[in-house]
C-alpha cells in the first residue's frame, strides 16, 4: 500500500455565499381595470392599419415602387417624402430607406384627450441585398 503524505485542496475552491435573506410578500391590491384608453388605442391602430394597405396598395404599383426607389437610391429624402405624401394618406408618415430597405412609420393624430400619439405602425421592406 502506497500512502500519500501530502493531502490537496480542492481546485477550484467552493465558493462561500453570505446567508440567504427571506423576503416575505404579500398580494398587491391594484386598481380595477378601465380598458377606455385601450379601446380607443384599438380603434385608432384600426386606421393605421386601413392607412397602411392603401401605402402598400401604391407601393405596389412598379412606376410608383421604382420612382421612390431611384430617388432613394440618389439620396433624394424630400423626393421620397413628397411621392409618400402624394399618396394622401390621412395619418402622418416618416420614411427611413438604406440601400437594403426602406422603413415607414405611420402615426395616430394626437387629440385633445391622449395629448400624445397613442399607436405606431411600423412597417419595414427589403429592396436589395
Amino acid at each position: 500500500m502506497y500512502y500519500y503524505p501530502y493531502h490537496y485542496p480542492v481546485y477550484p475552491p467552493l465558493p462561500v455565499y453570505p446567508p440567504q435573506l427571506v423576503v416575505q410578500t404579500f398580494p398587491r391590491s391594484y386598481p380595477p381595470v378601465d380598458v377606455k384608453i385601450f379601446e380607443k388605442s384599438v380603434k385608432s391602430f384600426r386606421l393605421l392599419m386601413e392607412q397602411g394597405s392603401i401605402l402598400l396598395d401604391r407601393l405596389g404599383d412598379s412606376d410608383f415602387a421604382r420612382k421612390m426607389m431611384t430617388a432613394a437610391q440618389q439620396g433624394k429624402k424630400a423626393e421620397v417624402d413628397h411621392l409618400i405624401s402624394s399618396i394622401g394618406l390621412k395619418v402622418p408618415v416618416t420614411t427611413k430607406f438604406t440601400p437594403t430597405g426602406v422603413d415607414f412609420e405611420l402615426f395616430t393624430q394626437p387629440n385633445p384627450n391622449m395629448p400624445g400619439s397613442c399607436c405606431t405602425l411600423k412597417v419595414f421592406m427589403k429592396w436589395g441585398n
